[in-house]
């Protein structure tokens, strides 16, 4: 047997047991039920990925609802995208960064009037996934009651994924998660003073 069949077959015998332990694991897998998703972390892609599920979503037909906590442009490429599909409801329920409005009562008194619009979200089957962009900062900073989200998530339609986004999800949102992303950061081009990007940054 030469060196290249010897090494082929080595491979083959590999993947047939990796194929072995992943059906099996498939198998196991029977609970159809709505998840909720965290992406969080310090690097770039957390609204990136939650968008490339509404994609997804949309590809199999199902209704989005995404509500962008604290982001209060309405200029991103995502937003002209899906603004205007009739599967979506978009909403923007910002002002801006917390450094640009610096008024924390207003910037509370537009979470809450936010959130009146997620509560109905998260009540409506008939929307199957939610995206509560940069929610996490709203606890942070003390303008949303944790607790008061959690439980509405909690009593959501059985079949309605959530996803949530945004740095520093704390432990209460994560051990509520069925799947908790953290994204790294290694090197962002801004830091080189790189301007922010169309079609990668906004």
């Amino acid at each position: 047997m030469t060196e290249t069949n010897d090494r082929d077959s080595r491979h083959k015998a590999r993947m047939i047991r990796k194929k072995a332990v992943i059906d099996e694991k498939i198998e196991q897998a029977k609970v159809e039920k709505g998840v909720l998703l965290i992406l969080t972390g310090n690097g770039k892609g957390k609204s990136s990925s939650a968008f490339g599920m509404v994609a997804r979503s949309l590809g199999h037909g199902m209704r989005v609802g995404v509500a962008q906590f604290i982001k209060g442009r309405s200029d991103t490429g995502e937003e002209a995208f899906f603004r205007e599909h009739p599967l979506v409801s978009w909403h923007v329920l910002g002002e801006g960064f917390t450094w640009n409005t610096q008024d924390r009562q207003r910037d509370t008194d537009t979470a809450m009037r936010g959130w009146q619009i997620v509560a109905g979200m998260l009540q409506d089957p008939a929307i199957q996934l939610v995206v509560l962009d940069e929610l996490t900062y709203t606890f942070k900073y003390g303008y949303l009651d944790e607790q008061m989200v959690l439980d509405a998530i909690a009593n959501r339609p059985p079949m309605q994924h959530v996803v949530i986004t945004g740095r520093g999800a704390s432990e209460a949102l994560r051990n509520a998660a069925d799947t908790v992303s953290e994204l790294m950061d290694v090197k962002h081009a801004w830091r080189a003073g790189v301007k922010a990007q169309a079609g990668i940054d906004l």
